[in-house]
């Protein structure tokens, strides 16, 4: 399938609901408003092609964007390809739900988290930590250094009221799926999400939100979903 065919296809599927959707959350123009769930007929058809792939996500529609991330391949794409990506990556749903997504199926996937995490910039930490979170929830423990993980947990605690508004969100979703799916820190997540307590999230166009990563791991401990593991990370 050629890339102008798949951006009709997409065009024709966009709704407008969903487009009002997608730009309250920090969407730009051109956006389509296509549902994730109306992308898999094409992507089926596809399946994975880089060369195409690269193609839409260079539009700088979302849609398109969010398609490639569909269609790509993981491991044949570098750290710089990553790294271009993620700096074209203008608002979290494109950083956190397709960039580290999309990384999170690869082999460099801790490595070129950890670069993000450690470079200021609000939405590569953002990507980062969310990167952690699809490997945590799809990956065995195993693949994991314990002691790495606990680091990281202590980062949180000690600077996440100081972070970045999505930096927060992400980090806060770390402790959180540390707590429930890396099952040797379960104990410590849950401690450290108590020291940690709320975190306010304040929004340009919406009103604040709060957080409480020591509810949300209850609320699963409660469910018996600690352990929880994804089969799959992308659509």
């Amino acid at each position: 399938m050629e890339f102008q065919t798949v951006m009709h296809e997409l065009e024709a599927l966009g709704k407008e609901r969903s487009k009002k959707m997608y730009m309250s959350n920090g969407a730009k123009e051109p956006v389509y408003g296509v549902a994730t769930g109306a992308m898999k007929p094409i992507a089926k058809k596809i399946k994975i092609n880089q060369e195409l792939a690269e193609q839409l996500y260079a539009t700088g529609n979302y849609d398109a964007m969010y398609f490639a991330g569909i269609i790509a391949d993981p491991q044949a794409m570098t750290e710089e390809d990553y790294n271009r990506w993620i700096d074209t990556a203008y608002f979290y749903m494109i950083s956190d739900y397709i960039v580290a997504v999309t990384l999170a199926e690869s082999d460099i996937a801790q490595q070129v988290s950890d670069n993000w995490i450690s470079s200021g910039d609000e939405l590569k930490m953002s990507a980062g930590w969310s990167c952690y979170c699809w490997l945590l929830g799809s990956r065995k423990d195993h693949e994991f250094s314990r002691e790495k993980l606990l680091a990281m947990l202590e980062l949180v605690k000690n600077t996440i009221h100081d972070a970045p508004e999505r930096t927060k969100v992400s980090m806060n979703n770390f402790v959180v799926t540390v707590g429930v799916s890396y099952v040797p820190l379960h104990k410590e997540a849950l401690e450290i999400a108590q020291a940690i307590g709320g975190i306010e999230i304040k929004r340009e166009t919406k009103k604040p939100s709060q957080l409480n990563a020591y509810e949300s791991i209850q609320k699963q401990v409660e469910k018996d979903r600690i352990g929880f593991k994804r089969k799959y990370v992308r659509c």
